[in-house]
């Protein structure tokens, strides 16, 4: 049975499996299966590993991340130098149509502002932007406007879920009124919601994805 302690421990050694993490940086609390991250990282992307280590834990049901990131004085890097690394970025992307996004710094935190066709592009965008020296956060204003005049296909993303490994046993009702889908239903992980989404977020159309899956992990008693 799997308690506080043995959810900590498990979040624990996920994080320390990461080769860009140092375990002793990050600190773990559990409690009715909500992971507390804490600490400080010296980059965004590695406060983004510990966030992904964390989710990928059977049994955590929710990630509260606390995690700071400080470069230290020597290393901190100007607003404009960082939004001139972004826009180079998305300009060597090849899914990020960036002539479409506008980009705001301040005191390292990134703002995306715009109109994208497909979730992969906007989830791109934030990718690329997270790597960037000297990001201290990205915030994702971008929002995903489809020009397809199909109409999302419900059983379309049934048979997506279904023919997914993590998801074909789980069950994830799938509901569409015009290019909205919210999901519903019962997976085992944070890991499989996040995967139930990306996966309706993939289907022609879709403009917005309202995900109410709820994990319900069996064996965890507290």
């Amino acid at each position: 049975m799997k308690n506080n302690e043995t959810l900590q421990k498990d979040v624990q050694d996920a994080i320390k499996w990461e080769p860009l993490l140092n375990a002793a940086e990050i600190g773990v609390t559990c409690k009715d299966g909500v992971v507390t991250l804490t600490g400080t990282v010296n980059n965004y992307e590695r406060k983004l590993q510990a966030e992904n280590a964390a989710k990928g834990v059977a049994g955590v049901k929710a990630v509260v991340e606390k995690i700071f990131v400080d470069f230290g004085e020597s290393e901190e890097v100007n607003d404009n130098k960082i939004a001139d690394e972004v826009l180079s970025a998305f300009k060597w992307n090849w899914d990020i149509p960036n002539h479409t996004l506008k980009v705001k710094v301040e005191e390292g935190w990134v703002s995306l502002e715009g109109e994208l066709e497909w979730n992969y592009q906007k989830q791109a965008a934030y990718s690329s932007a997270s790597r960037q020296t000297g990001v201290k956060g990205v915030i994702n204003n971008i929002t995903v406007k489809s020009i397809s005049e199909d109409e999302v296909e419900r059983k379309d993303i049934e048979k997506a879920l279904a023919r997914n490994w993590s998801l074909s046993t789980q069950n994830v009702f799938v509901n569409v009124v015009g290019n909205r889908v919210t999901l519903t239903g019962t997976v085992a992980s944070l890991f499989q919601k996040d995967e139930a989404a990306r996966i309706a977020w993939n289907a022609p159309g879709v403009w917005n994805v309202q995900n109410d899956l709820e994990i319900e992990y069996d064996r965890l008693k507290f």
